[in-house]
Parts: C-alpha cells; structure tokens; sequence
C-alpha cells in the first residue's frame, strides 16, 4: 500500500517515469499489434484523395462519445442539426458542448503545429474552449472527487495552483524531452494521461481535455497524421474498469495493469476506425454513380464530398459552399432523395436532408 490518504490533497504525486517495470511481456505485446494496426491507419489516411473530408464526422463522433463520459448525453439527432447551425445561436446546450469540444481538438492541433510542443498553456487554451471560460488553473481549496453512486471521497488531487504548475511544468518535460524516448509511445501515453487526470488541474473539463490530450500526443510523435483516434468508446464500453485501473495506479501503484489496459484500448480503437473510415469510403464510391445518374452534368465532386462530411444537410449549407444557389440547391437534395440517397425530414420551419447510409455507419 502506497503512502495515500484519499482524503488529503496527493500533493505528492510522484513524477514521471514510475520506478516500475513497463515492459512485461503481456505489455510488449500488446504494445507491438497496437503500434502495428496503428501504423496501418496512419499509411491509410496517407493515401486518401481527400484525408479531412473524415475528420468532420469523426471528430463529431469521438466529440459526442467523450461528452457522454461527463453525463453531458445529446442524441446523434440533436448534435447533426446543431452542426448545421453553426452560425446561428446553438440551442441544444448538450449539442453545443459536444461542438464546443470539436473546436477545442482542432484549435489544440493548430496550436501544437506552431512549435511542436504540448504545453501547459496549450491545455489551459484546449479547456477553456471546451468550456467556453475563460478559467485557468485550480486555484481555490475543497477539490474532492467522489463516487457519484453513494457519494463517498475516492480521490483529492493536488491543491494549490503552485503545486498544480509545478506538477504540469513536469508532464510537459516528460512529454516533450527526448530524455525518455527508450519508453514505447504508447506506453508513455498511458503515463501521460493518468498523470494529467491525478493532477486534475482544473475546476472542471479535465476528462475532455485529457482525451483530447491522447490524440493530441499521438500526433506529436507521428504515430498518426490526422486526429482520427479516440479513445472514448472504449472508455465508455470499460467505463468501471478505466475508473478502478486509475485509482489502483495512486493507491498501490499497480501500473503494468493500467497500461495493458490503455494500450489495449489505441489497438482495439485503431482497428474499429480503419473499419469504419472503410465503411464510410465504400459508401461514398458506391454514391457516387448514384449521384452522378440523379444530377447528371450538374454533379460535383465537391457535392459528393459535401453530403459525407455531414450526416445532415440543408439547403443553406450548399450555399454555404458555393456550390449552388437556395433554389438550385433545392432541386439537387429534391432529386437526391428521390434517387433515394437521402432523406428529407422537416423539424420546424428547416427541412434537413438525412444521408441515412452515413448515419447508419456513424451509429454503430
């Protein structure tokens, strides 16, 4: 049993690397297929004629799964009518989270491509979008983690923003220092994402941000090109599991499962995206002939490229684009549903088109 009282702040907290072996065999396996079916989606993605056209709907996807992990629930509906009101003032305060979590990976990526570094001041940035605040680091005493079931006191991360950057300055340096480039990427990604929820340094949103965190890291060290792998289904699929393996790393120390775990998680995630990204691709070849028959010489690759970039669409979305006027649009979604691509549904005043197809890929 470690020195730890869930009751007091762990200002404590050792710093990475854990004085443990990381290496065991079962680890080093797993650690190999993971960095194998990894490296097979980052040499995909690299062959795709249009590699963001993914990243709308898979960004949304993850954005949705790792909202539900904080109980902020919106249904696939709701977010994909949300996203078609961008411009306008989101309603749907669940959906607008699940955006706001959206731009908060796309701002973090930009800012981390400036000088290649993930820094303190980038997870501020990364949660204050999250959460449209403009709160920094914990500054205030009485922060206790509790079990929502029956309320009882599982975790006091460090207290006091000191203490707090200090922890963080020392993330930083274990992330971005070539010191410790012998440990496997994936291995220090688990170090790394337990060692930002035990540091839990702010007030709210540090789950998101530290999902958002893994992509983020993947990224830096090449592992993959484009934020295309997220690990929040397979925290939500191991949600008692992903909890107990935390604690049981700060209250005895037992890192080898926690890591096994994780990096069983990137292989299992990265092979469900390659599938998915694969489904997506099929559905969209197969459209196209369908596409081309139902508008003939209007048909336009970037139409085509349009209707999967988002499940739902309307007319104002086409001009938007600039791919055609509001009564030419029309007749292109009109003669689009009639070929039977899509679905025109009317909520309120708005009649939104539904590519069923990609909706049906996205839900699964």
């Amino acid at each position: 049993m470690r020195n730890f009282d869930k009751n007091k702040p762990y200002n404590a907290l050792p710093n990475l690397p854990p004085k443990v072996n990381l290496e065991t065999i079962e680890i080093l396996k797993a650690s190999i297929e993971a960095n194998k079916i990894l490296a097979e989606l980052k040499g995909y993605c690299q062959t795709l004629p249009n590699p963001n056209l993914l990243l709308n709907t898979l960004v949304l996807q993850e954005s949705k799964e790792s909202s539900a992990i904080e109980n902020i629930v919106t249904t696939q509906d709701e977010l994909y009518q949300e996203t078609l009101r961008i411009s306008e003032n989101i309603k749907n305060a669940a959906a607008k989270e699940v955006i706001q979590y959206r731009e908060a990976m796309y701002w973090g990526l930009e800012e981390m491509q400036k000088n290649g570094l993930i820094t303190t001041n980038l997870l501020v940035g990364v949660m204050q979008r999250l959460r449209a605040t403009d709160e920094n680091i914990r500054n205030t005493p009485g922060t206790k983690l509790a079990n929502p079931t029956n309320n009882l006191i599982v975790y006091t991360p460090p207290e006091s923003e000191q203490i707090i950057r200090e922890k963080l300055k020392e993330l930083e340096q274990f992330m971005n220092d070539d010191e410790f480039s012998d440990l496997d990427i994936l291995i220090k990604m688990a170090l790394v994402h337990y060692q930002f929820e035990a540091i839990h340094p702010f007030s709210d949103g540090n789950g998101r941000t530290g999902r958002i965190l893994n992509v983020l890291y993947l990224i830096n060290q090449k592992m993959i090109g484009l934020p295309v792998l997220y690990l929040s289904y397979y925290i939500i699929k191991n949600k008692s599991d992903y909890y107990r393996l935390l604690r049981e790393v700060t209250e005895k120390g037992n890192w080898a499962e926690w890591v096994l775990f994780i990096v069983k998680g990137v292989g299992e995630t990265a092979s469900l995206t390659l599938k998915k990204i694969n489904a997506i691709l099929q559905l969209k070849a197969a459209s196209e002939e369908k596409i081309k028959k139902a508008l003939k010489a209007s048909y336009s690759r970037e139409l085509c490229d349009l209707l999967f970039s988002y499940p739902y669409i309307k007319i104002k979305i086409l001009e938007e684009y600039h791919i055609a006027k509001r009564q030419t649009a029309s007749d292109y979604l009109r003669k689009l549903e009639k070929a039977g691509l899509l679905e025109a549904v009317k909520i309120g005043k708005e009649t939104y088109y539904i590519n069923t197809g990609l909706m049906e890929i996205l839900t699964k």
